[in-house]
Formats: structure tokens, C-alpha cells, sequence
């Protein structure tokens, strides 16, 4: 016996306000918030499909939700942000079920119900935002004056932490690259981009003020995008990689030279 097919879900990420951004770029405002359980028309839907006839000229959706963040006309880069689950209604089209199989364009939409925000960020969304909200900002002063305190020191220890690795954890650089593989394979890359800027963006927060040299800030924007992929990835790499990821190790006092 065949198995049904699964129901697909289409997922809206809007800001906070609940209005689709690019529809607020284009002066024809629409506020998914106000219409839950309605049908909305594209107030200026394109003539000729799809093309991007204006900046919006038609309902774009994801069916990875790991993506919904991807192309939203947010910007910069905030949270919160909301999570629309909605239905595509008429004719549906698609820049390419190539390159693109997880989108889907409309110029009708049933809103059905707002969603957890957090699964944007992927399955560990939640703990990401307790590293990026609860952890950075005070590891952010602390990375920031390590560096200051001995730069040649440090920029030697980052470089060895980025390029090699050893029998406990590996390079940085080789754990970053399999964090940017594995969100493409599970179609999670604008997950870890929007990760990866509010962590930045902690970092300016919590070191605004101070004076925190630009080798410094850019040494913990390094540390501090690290630390949210690790938690992004917890449940899926080994501490081989979280630790290398994480830098563990370069908080750890430098070792003496010998005399």
C-alpha cells in the first residue's frame, strides 16, 4: 500500500510587527499578524511569472524552515522576528526546482497560524539565542582584553587554533567549513548566517564604549560566532568538532616559555 505523502508546510518570517519587510519597502503594507485565518491577494502581484517586477511582486514562502530567514528584506539582522505558517492559494511558481525546491512563490495566501520563531534558527534555535543573549556579552570583554593584553600572543595562539589541530579537537578553520556544508546539506543556511549576525551584533553591543582595539572586536566576533554554531550543531557533531568550533583552549592562560 502507498504511503500518503507527507503535508507540506510553508513558512513567512516577518520582524517583530508582524508586516512582510518587503512589502513595507514597497508602500503596500501587509501585516500578517492582522490576519490570521484569512486570504490575503498580493496588493501588486507581477504580470509576467515570476519575475521580480518590483521589490514585491509576489508571497515568497519556504517549506525548510531552516531557510525562512533567507531573503526576507530584514535588515540588519534583529530578534525577535515571527513565523507565519501559511497556505499558497492559486498558481504557484518557482525561480528553479533546480536550485531553489524548497521555495515557492504566490500571489495568494491563507494566513493559518504564527509558529515558534526559534525553529529558524534551526532545531537548537532556542539555545543558540541562551549562548548569543546569556553567554556573549560577558565572554565578549573578556575575549576582547585578552587580545589587547598580548596581541602577538594571541594572534599566534588563534592562528595555531584555526589552522591545526590535534588529537582532541580539530582546526578551527576545518570545523567552520563543516558547519557551512552541513547547514547547506539540511538546508540550514540562513539559519547560521542569522546566527552568525546576532552574534556579531551582541559582540558590537557589549563592547560599545569601551576601548576594545578592531583586531580585539574582530578576535571575539570570531570567538563569539564559534560558540553560537557549536550550539547550533550540538546534537549533530562530535566535541571533536564543538570544541574546535568553541576554541577551546585559548581562554586557558598561555603556556610559559621556557627559561
Amino acid at each position: 500500500m502507498a504511503r500518503k505523502p507527507k503535508p507540506v508546510t510553508w513558512y513567512i518570517a516577518t520582524p517583530a510587527d508582524g508586516i512582510i519587510e518587503r512589502s513595507r519597502a514597497a508602500g503596500t503594507l501587509v501585516n500578517l499578524a492582522a490576519s490570521v485565518g484569512e486570504v490575503i491577494d498580493h496588493p501588486q502581484p507581477c504580470i509576467n511569472l515570476w519575475f521580480d517586477e518590483s521589490p514585491f511582486s509576489y508571497f515568497r514562502m519556504v517549506k525548510r524552515v531552516g531557510e525562512a530567514l533567507e531573503d526576507t528584506g530584514i535588515w540588519p539582522v534583529t530578534w525577535p522576528v515571527r513565523l507565519w505558517i501559511v497556505q499558497p492559494l492559486g498558481e504557484t511558481g518557482n525561480w528553479s526546482q533546480r536550485y531553489y525546491p524548497y521555495r515557492l512563490l504566490s500571489h495568494q495566501i491563507r494566513v493559518l497560524e504564527e509558529t515558534d520563531a526559534h525553529i529558524a534558527l534551526g532545531p537548537a534555535g532556542r539555545d543558540v539565542l541562551n549562548v548569543i543573549q546569556q553567554e556573549i556579552p560577558e565572554r565578549a570583554a573578556r575575549w576582547a582584553a585578552d587580545w589587547d593584553a598580548d596581541p602577538e600572543g594571541m594572534r599566534e595562539r588563534k592562528w595555531d587554533w584555526e589552522q591545526c589541530g590535534g588529537r582532541t579537537r580539530g582546526s578551527g578553520r576545518w570545523a567552520e567549513s563543516l558547519a557551512l556544508a552541513v547547514s547547506r546539506n539540511h538546508r540550514e543556511s540562513a539559519a547560521q548566517t542569522w546566527i552568525e549576525n546576532l552574534a556579531q551584533n551582541t559582540v558590537d553591543q557589549a563592547l560599545a564604549g569601551t576601548d576594545a582595539s578592531m583586531m580585539a572586536r574582530c578576535y571575539a566576533y570570531s570567538r563569539a560566532t564559534g560558540c553560537a554554531v557549536a550550539a547550533q550543531y550540538q546534537a549533530r557533531f562530535e566535541p571533536y568538532v564543538l570544541d574546535a568550533l568553541r576554541g577551546v583552549g585559548l581562554d586557558s592562560p598561555a603556556p610559559a616559555m621556557a627559561a
